[in-house]
């Protein structure tokens, strides 16, 4: 699998183009933190206050954000998979023994779900979940509130990658 390029958005575009740019160019950047990392580094923890938050577990929460907002809390699907696990703290960073490229490709995977589900709805539309309140979030707001979340992650893997081998680098 080749990792997405790194493009920003063009400067003068609708509105729809300029936020999955943004989102899709944090995306991508994910991606490139975890290139050529080692399966031993991809699970090392390097925070010690943090033991779960490593480039591993990280990819593995992103996928599942994804997934929580676009397909659950957008699409009213049900709630399924490691996030939604009440008897685990943190399930969806816990990936003990999952390949790096095995969660890159399901992020990535994920990732083209989302964008189709975006492409398909109305910015204005909400979400339809009945069981959660961001539920009632514009589909707007939650693609933005996903370049948040998704860039400040991307931060925390150029952190944790700089703490591992010293590669540093945005963009």
């Amino acid at each position: 699998m080749n990792p997405p390029e790194r493009l920003r958005p063009p400067f003068v575009a609708d509105e729809r183009t300029q936020l999955v740019g943004w989102l899709d160019m944090q995306r991508a950047i994910v991606h490139w933190k975890c290139e050529g990392l080692s399966e031993q580094d991809a699970h090392r923890p390097v925070l010690p206050g943090s033991p779960l938050m490593t480039m591993a577990g990280v990819v593995s929460h992103l996928r599942w954000v994804e997934y929580t907002w676009f397909e659950v809390l957008f699409l009213g699907k049900p709630a399924q998979g490691p996030p939604f696990d009440e008897t685990v703290e943190d399930a969806d960073m816990r990936v003990e023994g999952v390949p790096l490229a095995r969660l890159l490709e399901e992020y990535a995977h994920q990732c083209a779900v989302s964008n189709e589900i975006v492409a398909a709805h109305g910015l204005e539309e909400v979400g339809r979940h009945p069981d959660f309140r961001s539920a009632a979030a514009s589909l707007r707001w939650m693609l933005i509130h996903m370049v948040e979340e998704t860039g400040r992650h991307a931060g925390h893997l150029d952190v944790i990658r700089e703490l591992l081998d010293g590669s540093t680098g945005y963009y």
